[in-house]
């Protein structure tokens, strides 16, 4: 092993095998680790839709900026499978190293980048008892590989796992075991100075976890969902962590009795939500219907996979944007947020219950796989300051009225709510149509008055919805549009191509519905082209730029293969279909 050693501004490595191996649990440690070292640490789960067996990695990037996409080359593999091996040595460096299990695969004839391969489970029996302990070893090695000292993953071993027996001492010991072993067969080639840079106390953290924080945060205490991948993580995470906020989290027989209880929940004045994907969402639609005409509050997570039907149901997409903008029979105001970040995940819940309350409609965070399976950094959420507001009747409010009308027609559209049996009120709610008193009726004129007043709310709820962010040369005539979890893709992108002279500007949406006119208008001053960036087959946030603001998109960039852009492929197809190169 060389005493001189490469610094490095970034690294990129995949751990990989099948599905019930652990690599999910392996990548995040090393993660946490990297990212309380000092580093920004981004990982992308790549998992088949079976419980055992298949082909699953990480692929991790480490940098020392901000980072939330995908990157190759690759510096280092982890495979725990000979298929593993064969699979993602092709896109190894050429200084690239090769960590393997040597008991369950070897290297193919001629393999020219470096390689250590060590007996993970066998080690793991020697030095910690179990070969359960297995990943350690390969975490510990991984290390001695990369350059990084092997006590911080100690020491993080032992916090993780306090509290069950002896599991984090012999976690501990089994990585150091590994580290030990390929430190030696290390020598010959030149390890990269990927030690500590700092102290940092940001978190590593996935789209659908911010996602649950913000729920608590925002005092939702009530979660009913049937598991549908990718929102079950929040169904688990909820259940596992919502007892010590006394939050009920029901798992239901299925979606349509999910978003009923969800429903009955927030109608008896506790703040509810549910999770779905698309596919339970389709279940789900009568009933988003029912919190619309009863104007009660809801908030929805719909977590975007490859459809139709089953589809792929472990791949991520942007395709459910104009299905959940138009569900449900007739017309009626929603709000739908589409977070692009960890820290917009939690910032856009905890709104989206507050705006849900306000104007006594439902909202939906539409997310997707990437964003909800995928681990980023993210700094910690100011859990000191955030706002809860019921707006429900207070006392003194209720006595000055002289009688309780639910569904009063006022020149907000927002009428006075109060919850079942406070004050004295009788709260009549129905699926039909209604007067103001919540009683059914068929009469045409209040039929008109009704919708107009629940209409009336859009122009209320239109100047809640926060800007779209601006990236890139704000002098660039040629303007790139997204929206949802494409933004860090897109940022570096266009970060790319203005490092390389090509004037670029960005335009990105995480507040979609109502849509932010005024905002989008502003953006396109001074833009001679455009083009739009989506995860669909047909550019249907172009379709709706189009509906609102009469604009159509130059050339449309999509990818729809069940995998997220990389920056390189954005950049590639810009090149092709505006740049002329």
């Amino acid at each position: 092993m060389s005493d001189k050693q490469k610094r490095v501004d970034e690294f990129n490595l995949v751990a990989a095998g099948a599905a019930g191996q652990g690599i999910e649990t392996l990548s995040v440690i090393l993660g946490k680790v990297f990212v309380r070292g000092g580093w920004h640490a981004f990982a992308l789960q790549d998992k088949e839709s079976r419980i055992r067996g298949g082909h699953n990695f990480f692929h991790m990037r480490i940098s020392r900026k901000p980072v939330g996409s995908a990157s190759v080359p690759l510096d280092l593999v982890v495979a725990l499978t000979e298929e593993s091996i064969e699979l993602h040595r092709k896109d190894l460096a050429e200084t690239g190293a090769l960590l393997y299990d040597s008991d369950k695969g070897r290297l193919p004839a001629g393999e020219k980048h470096h390689a250590v391969g060590l007996p993970f489970e066998q080690i793991a029996k020697e030095a910690g008892g179990s070969r359960i302990y297995g990943n350690s070893v390969a975490a510990g090695a991984a290390l001695a590989i990369i350059g990084w000292d092997v006590s911080d993953l100690e020491s993080f071993l032992k916090s993780f796992f306090s509290g069950k027996d002896e599991a984090g001492e012999r976690n501990a010991k089994a990585a150091r075991a590994g580290y030990e072993k390929a430190l030696k067969l290390c020598e010959g080639f030149q390890r990269s100075d990927l030690g500590r840079i700092g102290r940092a106390e940001r978190m590593f953290i996935t789209g659908h976890e911010a996602v649950c924080v913000g729920a608590v945060a925002a005092g939702c205490r009530f979660f009913s969902a049937y598991p549908m991948s990718p929102s079950t993580a929040i169904l688990t995470f909820l259940a596992e962590h919502g007892e010590p906020f006394d939050m009920v989290v029901e798992q239901a027989e299925d979606e349509i009795a999910a978003i009923n209880m969800a429903i009955g929940g927030s109608y008896g004045g506790v703040r509810s939500m549910t999770a779905t994907s698309g596919g339970g969402f389709s279940l789900m639609v009568e009933a988003f219907g029912l919190a619309a005409i009863s104007e009660t509050p809801l908030v929805v997570v719909e977590g975007q996979r490859p459809g139709p039907a089953t589809g792929l149901p472990t791949r991520t997409e942007q395709a459910d944007l104009l299905f959940v903008l138009n569900a449900s029979q007739g017309e009626f105001p929603r709000f739908i947020f589409a977070p692009a970040t960890p820290g917009e995940a939690f910032s856009m819940t905890v709104k989206a219950f507050n705006l849900s309350e306000k104007y006594q409609v439902p909202a939906v965070i539409l997310t997707d796989e990437f964003l909800a399976d995928c681990y980023f950094t993210e700094e910690r959420f100011d859990l000191s300051s955030v706002p809860i507001d019921r707006h429900l009747l207070s006392e003194e409010e209720a006595r000055k009225l002289k009688d309780y009308r639910r569904y009063a027609l006022t020149e907000s559209g927002i009428s006075p709510r109060s919850l079942p049996s406070a004050f004295g009120f009788e709260v009549t709610a129905d699926s039909h149509e209604h007067d103001e008193w919540g009683h059914i009726t068929e009469d045409p004129v209040m039929r008109k008055e009704m919708m107009d007043k629940r209409f009336r709310k859009m122009a209320g709820m239109e100047k809640e919805m926060s800007p779209p962010k601006m990236l890139g040369n704000p002098q660039a005539t040629l303007l790139i549009v997204s929206w949802g979890s494409t933004l860090r893709a897109v940022s570096e992108a266009i970060e790319i191509l203005n490092g390389e002279g090509v004037k670029v500007r960005g335009m990105h949406f995480s507040e979609i519905w109502p849509f932010p006119r005024k905002h989008a208008e502003n953006g396109f001053k001074g833009i001679q082209r455009w083009a739009a960036v989506e995860n669909n087959y047909t550019g249907q946030f172009a379709r709706l730029m189009a509906m609102e603001l009469g604009k159509r998109p130059d050339a449309h960039v999509l990818k729809y293969t069940g995998r997220a852009f990389t920056a390189t492929e954005i950049v590639e197809g810009l090149r092709k279909e505006v740049l002329g190169s």
